[in-house]
């Protein structure tokens, strides 16, 4: 069938649909799944932490399939390295393994996700590019935002009455089969279009490749140096804050054993980002500048968190949560549309890994120590900490805002030309010539 834009978008909502679903039905059970098998709060956000590792050391190796291979075959061996990892960590839960078994398979799931990251987004604008789009790239984002909340709502409340109903480990062998069915469907209508993968590459001049564009086109791109910059503030605290919610709001709850009400919490999140999604044309609208957006939601997110762990009272916790969970999901398609401009399209999955990176290096650090200082102190002295971290972001996101890009202001971004510098694009020229 001849691909158009409409039939492109479709299929990427799909696949971003089945993916969440997958993943979600562990959301809102995960902290206490480790907990169950015997670690403590050091020891679960540890293994979480490993995760995020996995996803930091496999960044540049996933991006070569990418470039290689093609982003259709990157997706799949995605979903087939997650559903072997997550039956392995049913595994380990049955025989209540040891930490490091935990650290290991924690940095395998991490590599799964990093065959998505990047890949699936860049697959994306390439195919809109290739079949003459010229919409707003902010409301594709916005909507699979929207489809991704319907997701994560439907997972993550399913995934914790199933454990109620069952046991905690009945969710991720569900997750397991979900995502071999996307495997499936991924490898019926997944193709690279607008893309060409270099096949005749070779896998060590393609990492020095990577490692080159990261910096030409990332690091030395001002707007993107600082977007990227902010991101470990925002995404290490993040993970922190979703996944410490989980026991936090059991304890607040008084009922340790009620894995509804955690599987409840996550889908109010995907309720938030449901209408967060609907909400995102509209926030773009009430601000000339991308990034005067970003910025407002940042000082807003900065003082919800901190009120999280300074009012411990489960229903305003959870009314917080409902306002954390809107400005994250609002803004994001606004960040993603205002990166993408800023990259070409061949360097886009590369930076886009590199992106995802960065938050995730923000992950390793941030989630053992927050994690030890809900062991010494308590879960509302994390959330105050982790209010004051994130608080770190806003200086580069007003930095990026004082470059006045054109894409901080442009109505279509699908393959806006990247504002490199001359030295950059000098250098990326000799590393291509690179045999």
């Amino acid at each position: 069938m001849t691909a158009t834009p409409a039939s492109i978008k479709r299929i990427y909502y799909v696949l971003t649909v089945g993916n969440t679903l997958a993943a979600s039905l562990i959301w809102g059970i995960n902290t206490i799944f480790l907990l169950d098998a015997g670690l403590n709060n050091l020891e679960a956000f540890a293994a979480n932490a490993f995760f995020t590792a996995g996803m930091v050391l496999f960044e540049v190796p996933t991006g070569i399939v990418a470039d290689l291979r093609g982003r259709r075959a990157s997706f799949l061996l995605g979903t087939l390295t997650l559903a072997v990892t997550t039956a392995l960590y049913v595994l380990l839960w049955h025989l209540e393994a040891p930490f490091w078994q935990w650290a290991v398979v924690s940095a395998l799931l991490g590599l799964g996700f990093t065959f998505f990251s990047g890949a699936t987004e860049a697959w994306l604008v390439d195919a809109l590019t290739a079949t003459g789009f010229d919409g707003q790239l902010d409301a594709v984002f916005g909507r699979a935002q929207v489809f991704s909340g319907a997701a994560m709502l439907a997972g993550s409340a399913g995934g914790g009455y199933l454990a109620q109903l069952t046991n905690l480990g009945v969710p991720f062998v569900v997750r397991a089969g979900v995502l071999a069915v996307m495997f499936a469907v991924a490898a019926l209508v997944m193709r690279d279009i607008g893309f060409t993968p270099d096949r005749a590459g070779r896998p060590l001049t393609e990492i020095r490749r990577i490692v080159t564009d990261s910096v030409d086109y990332g690091l030395r791109v001002p707007t993107v140096r600082y977007l990227m910059l902010a991101a470990p503030f925002v995404g290490g605290v993040g993970v922190y804050i979703f996944y410490a919610l989980q026991p936090y709001l059991l304890d607040l709850y008084g009922d340790p054993h009620a894995y509804g009400v955690a599987g409840l919490v996550a889908a109010i999140l995907a309720g938030s980002q449901i209408a967060g999604g609907f909400l995102t044309t509209r926030v773009r609208s009430l601000f000339r500048r991308r990034t005067s957006a970003l910025i407002a939601a940042g000082v807003i997110s900065v003082a919800v968190i901190l009120l999280m762990g300074l009012v411990a009272n489960f229903w305003l916790v959870l009314a917080l949560i409902v306002v954390w969970g809107l400005l994250s999901a609002a803004t994001m398609p606004i960040r993603q549309a205002f990166l993408n401009g800023l990259i070409p399209s061949r360097q886009r999955a590369t930076i886009l890994s590199f992106d995802s990176l960065m938050s995730s290096t923000g992950g390793v650090v941030a989630q053992p120590v927050l994690g030890r200082v809900a062991d010494v102190w308590s879960y509302p002295a994390s959330y105050a900490v982790s209010g004051v971290i994130s608080a770190f972001a806003l200086p580069f996101l007003a930095l990026a805002r004082a470059q006045g890009t054109p894409t901080d202001t442009a109505v279509t971004t699908t393959d806006a030309p990247s504002p490199i510098p001359p030295e950059a694009d000098q250098a990326a020229a000799k590393a291509t010539a690179t045999p």
